[in-house]
């Protein structure tokens, strides 16, 4: 298996770790996957930093164990350069569909995988 498939992989791994309750549930486990300085755009339109989102994980969708999952489908990813790697997916919760990106850099070959970037598009009812 090529460096790229498996760079790929570990990144997608990483981002269905963060749709694990346990991971939104767990600051620290949150703090391993998602790069310091992270920003997300959400589905809402506004900007996450860092901070923002380790403080509200917990408390968003996706977060309790016998609430409403992810549902993610059609997740790829290229990479863009060596160690930064870029997924696009979309994701049901609760009945809402939403197109996601999302950036994961690697600082160095022995670090770890981890979100840069995110941004979640809503998918209006009546689109196809």
């Amino acid at each position: 298996m090529s460096r790229e498939t498996d760079e790929v992989r570990d990144a997608i791994a990483g981002e269905l770790r963060l749709m694990d309750p346990d991971v939104r549930t767990s600051r620290s486990r949150a703090r391993q996957l998602l790069d310091p300085d992270f920003v997300e755009v959400g589905a809402s339109g506004r900007r996450w930093t860092y901070e923002d989102m380790l403080a509200a994980l917990p408390e968003m969708d996706g977060a309790e164990e016998d609430g409403p999952r992810f549902e993610p489908s059609d997740m790829t990813g290229v990479l863009l350069a060596s160690g930064l790697v870029h997924l696009t997916y979309e994701t049901v919760i609760g009945g809402n569909r939403a197109r996601r990106s999302s950036l994961w850099r690697r600082r160095s070959a022995s670090a770890t995988w981890q979100m840069y970037y995110h941004q979640a598009t809503p998918i209006p009812p009546e689109a196809t």
